[in-house]
């Protein structure tokens, strides 16, 4: 039987935080272990390159991302770890994509229709003020990411079904010029990914500054989930779970039956300082096995290098035949 292939990319703009972790890492990591699928992880650095990012902070967000994946215990025998940039076949698809994509379907992207927006709602005079080339057309590379690898599953989020839509639209018109020669891809959606708050209540982003970086020290931890926003309900006061940071993160961790009996010690009002104690306690215990093994990788990138490598020549195992196939499609061939 034919095994699936999975696809999912991480763009390199930041230090993993548990919304990372929970949401995806966690996942990510499992399903890398499953010899019944292919999983394809990459490190998406010329996505990054899309928001005009400080080089240094994309350089040190690779060797960040890549030390976390492989300290919580990515199989990288099983599973193919590869970082975007070092996959020269993906840019020469990009182009022969946006070849065949029509502009109008590039003007639906939602990331380009909100900028577009805010800029009207600024009362710009120019809509497309301050979006580049990149931002427009990003989707198209995304869409080479997942085609490359003949990928038939591509875990998403609701919010980014679009993109894999995009996909099998421009793989659909390619095939009907050139022959059934990409794969169409199918979205998943996680419905049961977990979303987490940050300090601030609103969603975990490193866009709103508020999250809580997955390998911080033990005391920088503490600090930070002592800082998580709460109501002003006293001690002893029955607390809600819903609506409650502390409890959707304790959530995402816990076993269920910890769960159980957080929830009852919620229902007999524990002080949220006892909470966050409880929180802090638990998600250290969970994550100090791996804290030092991800010191370790950072202390040797050359190590995560060659994983990187090792990831990007079994990759391009597949994208250089298949470039080649799709290069003879559109009439790039040697010629004689």
């Amino acid at each position: 039987m034919t095994k699936e292939i999975y696809l999912t990319g991480i763009t390199t703009t930041g230090t993993p935080h548990i919304g990372n972790y929970v949401g995806a890492i966690r996942p990510c990591i499992a399903a890398s272990k499953d010899k019944s699928k292919q999983n394809y992880y990459f490190l998406a650095d010329f996505h990054a390159l899309a928001k005009a990012e400080d080089p240094q902070r994309i350089a040190r967000s690779s060797l960040e991302i890549s030390a976390a994946w492989l300290a919580l215990g990515l199989d990288t025998d099983n599973a193919v770890f590869y970082r975007q940039s070092d996959i020269p076949e993906i840019p020469q698809l990009t182009w022969i994509l946006t070849c065949m994509t029509a502009k109008g379907l590039m003007n639906r992207a939602h990331s380009y229709k909100a900028q577009v927006q805010a800029n009207v709602e600024r009362h710009s005079k120019d809509p497309d003020k301050g979006i580049n080339m990149a931002l427009y057309s990003y989707p198209i590379l995304m869409a080479a990411d997942i085609l490359m690898f003949k990928s038939t599953k591509v875990p998403v989020g609701r919010d980014q079904k679009q993109h894999v839509e995009m996909t099998r639209d421009i793989a659909q018109r390619f095939n009907h010029h050139y022959g059934d020669i990409l794969v169409i891809p199918e979205a998943v959606i996680g419905d049961d990914t977990a979303v987490l708050a940050g300090l601030d209540g609103r969603k975990m982003s490193k866009s709103y500054d508020n999250t809580i970086p997955l390998f911080v020290d033990e005391k920088r931890l503490r600090k930070l989930i002592m800082k998580i926003k709460t109501n002003s309900l006293e001690p002893g006061e029955p607390k809600d779970i819903n609506d409650s940071t502390l409890y959707d993160i304790y959530k995402a961790f816990a076993q269920p039956d910890e769960v159980a009996e957080i929830e009852k010690r919620y229902a007999d009002g524990i002080a949220w300082g006892e909470m966050k104690q409880v929180l802090f306690e638990y998600i250290n215990e969970h994550i100090q096995p791996a804290r030092a093994e991800y010191q370790r990788y950072i202390d040797d990138p050359a190590e995560v290098e060659r994983t990187l490598i090792k990831g990007a020549e079994k990759a391009r195992e597949v994208s250089v035949p298949y470039l080649d196939q799709i290069r003879d499609a559109v009439g790039i061939r040697k010629l004689g």
